[in-house]
């Protein structure tokens, strides 16, 4: 009677993290791809962005190594021959990046041009705008604006810098967000739905550490409520463009 053999473990694609279609879709994730579009990111950037997508790529890239997929050596058809870009443009005070491989967009995010990048978060005076008090500004610049998926996960962005933490407060003003951005999914008028006022009015007060707005915080924020969004744009008065705000009005003091 035959036995049958163990599977061996699938190595990671790139149709399985990133959003793309084709023959890229079907490559397994190589350690040369990674080492590719980190040093694309660097010479654009001036870094690799933590948690971008060079960064996601090294990760599967390393278990795809372990599984012995990939040689050390190794780099996709795709880059080989199309290789790899990392385009910026200026858009109303936000630099737009754009990731691509072979012509896939792998990555979107943006971050402020015209926040001061010499002086460092610790230079910051003591009546430094704090996250909570752009949160609650937020409150009166977009209070009517239903919650939604980009609004949370800004928020989140917002509590996890503020807190240190690392992750959602229970009962926190992130969780009410998130909470406010799940009903708001099931609700057509949007008069009943959630609003940011009903979440931010008293975001000082429901954190349970605060901090003062950095460019670090803003780039943060604003990269979390862009790659939520369909469009490439924070929302006017919103939570990013409020934490970005603030952020600058912190740098100028």
């Amino acid at each position: 009677m035959s036995q049958e053999q163990p599977q061996k473990p699938e190595a990671v694609k790139y149709g399985d993290v990133f959003n793309v279609s084709g023959q890229l879709a079907s490559q397994p994730i190589a350690p040369q791809d990674a080492a590719a579009l980190q040093s694309a990111e660097n010479m654009a950037l001036g870094q690799s962005p933590k948690g971008g997508p060079a960064a996601v790529m090294q990760s599967a890239a390393d278990l795809n190594k372990r599984l012995g997929a990939v040689g050390p050596d190794d780099m996709s058809d795709v880059i080989g021959d199309q290789g790899v870009t990392v385009a910026k443009a200026d858009i109303g005070g936000y630099q737009i990046i754009s990731e691509s491989i072979g012509g896939h967009v792998v990555g979107q995010y943006g971050r402020p041009t015209d926040v001061k990048m010499s002086e460092p978060g610790s230079a910051l005076e003591a009546d430094a705008i704090t996250i909570g008090e752009a949160l609650e500004a937020t409150a009166l610049s977009a209070g009517d604006k239903p919650v939604d998926a980009s609004d949370a996960a800004a928020i989140q962005a917002a509590e996890v810098r503020a807190t240190g933490l690392g992750h959602v407060v229970p009962g926190g003003v992130a969780a009410e967000a998130q909470a406010a951005a799940a009903y708001n999914a099931s609700v057509a008028r949007d008069e009943e739905k959630a609003k940011l006022g009903d979440i931010l009015t008293d975001a000082t007060i429901k954190l349970t550490d605060d901090k003062p707005v950095t460019r670090e915080v803003a780039d943060g924020v604003i990269f979390a409520e862009i790659r939520n969004k369909p469009v490439m744009a924070t929302h006017p008065g919103g939570v990013a463009a409020a934490v970005a705000a603030a952020a600058r009005l912190n740098q100028e003091k």
